[in-house]
């Protein structure tokens, strides 16, 4: 008998508590091309503070150097993973998605979540909370293809640049990033996500 999805936040609660990882994408050779990538832009652009939508574990982020930084997850293990990993930097705080109560940041930040939120509504509210909390830009990794309908329960690719082109309309595009571990039919030393970054157009 087939167990049905019990939908992307209740996977990944359940994840964490079962002693599950952030995945691939946050560790090795992903997690060194992200961390280069994202501590080049902060540096760039003199970005003093960030957010992120989906911290996971925290082991993308042991590689960051960010002044200052909250992160959220659905989790709550998750969440409690973070504080107990960084108790000791003050420069960074977590709280559950749940408790998001309008915070911002310069840079707001969505690293391998966008495809893993596999209802219509979810995506949509993700999106819009994701933009609304950056003042000057927007960090995202992820594909950006429709969903072919052969990947796991936890996964549904979507070409989400159509959805920022229609409801994004104060941000423009700057910058995009092809990876450099691109996707060659191993999910575990390639990837279909590359970085997509976006600058607020109005000011």
């Amino acid at each position: 008998m087939t167990v049905p999805f019990p939908g992307s936040a209740s996977y990944w609660q359940s994840r964490y508590v079962c002693g599950g990882n952030s995945g691939v994408g946050s560790y090795s050779v992903f997690a060194e091309f992200k961390a280069e990538v994202l501590n080049s832009f902060v540096a760039e652009h003199e970005i003093r503070s960030v957010i992120e939508f989906g911290c996971g574990d925290g082991n993308q982020l042991s590689l960051a150097a960010y002044p200052e930084y909250l992160g959220f997850d659905v989790s709550e293990a998750a969440v409690d993973q973070c504080r107990e990993r960084f108790q000791h930097d003050t420069t960074k705080a977590f709280m559950l998605a749940d408790q998001y109560a309008g915070e911002r940041a310069e840079l707001a930040l969505s690293l391998d979540v966008i495809y893993h939120l596999v209802e219509d509504d979810v995506f949509d509210a993700y999106m819009r909370r994701l933009f609304g909390a950056a003042t000057r830009y927007v960090g995202i990794y992820s594909s950006n293809r429709h969903d072919t309908g052969d990947t796991a329960p936890h996964v549904r690719h979507r070409r989400f640049t159509d959805w920022t082109a229609e409801h994004a309309i104060a941000w423009r595009p700057l910058r995009r990033i092809p990876n450099r571990y691109p996707y060659r039919g191993d999910y575990r030393t390639g990837s279909w996500s590359e970085f997509f970054f976006y600058e607020v157009a109005t000011q």
